[in-house]
């Protein structure tokens, strides 16, 4: 049994795995510091959803998969 229901579909799920990866590789190229460690971590929390299939704000707002319940 789950602890959560995939609220986001297949395509979502790859375009948030792929968006994800970028900011994550352009903070390393483009930023420095704390900065770029900071924006890595939003881009990877970003992947994160993707590859789990659960988004939180998604849910919080009542958006699932198939359109807004």
């Amino acid at each position: 049994m789950a602890f959560y229901r995939k609220n986001i579909g297949g395509l979502h799920q790859a375009v948030r795995i792929a968006l994800g990866a970028a900011v994550v590789a352009a903070a390393f190229i483009y930023l420095a510091g704390a900065t770029a460690w900071l924006v890595a971590l939003g881009g990877a929390g970003f992947a994160l959803t993707g590859l789990v299939g659960y988004c939180p704000m998604c849910a919080m707002s009542g958006i699932g998969r198939g359109g807004v319940s």
